[in-house]
């Protein structure tokens, strides 16, 4: 399983995990949730104490990563599987986003 932290504006929302290549969750950080001043993260992601539940990458997070050109040069350049739609995300998401969402690899101990 891979997990990665969820940050809007630097501030830890929750967690993103891939379970297997057809099941992928997403949950709130109990912190993140109870503050009513914080924002869900996105529209398709209202805020929530249950888990979220994908067969597929949420589109939101999906729509986080390059398209074409750029997503090939990325995946060549980083050695990930083109198709790898998590692990492209876990290495490109990092730290310079278009929105105000970024995430962090959680390494395993």
């Amino acid at each position: 399983m891979r997990q990665v932290e969820v940050y809007r504006n630097g501030i830890f929302a929750g967690i993103l995990a891939e379970v297997n290549h057809q099941q992928f969750v997403f949950k709130y950080d109990d912190v993140y949730f109870n503050d009513a001043s914080k924002p869900a993260i996105s529209l398709t992601l209202p805020k929530t104490q249950k888990e979220y539940s994908s067969k597929y990458l949420f589109p939101f997070f999906f729509n986080m990563l390059s398209e074409g050109v750029n997503r090939k040069l990325q995946s060549k350049q980083l050695r990930i599987d083109e198709e790898d739609n998590f692990g492209l995300l876990m290495a490109t998401a990092q730290f310079d986003t278009i929105g105000t969402i970024t995430v962090k690899p959680i390494v395993a101990k």
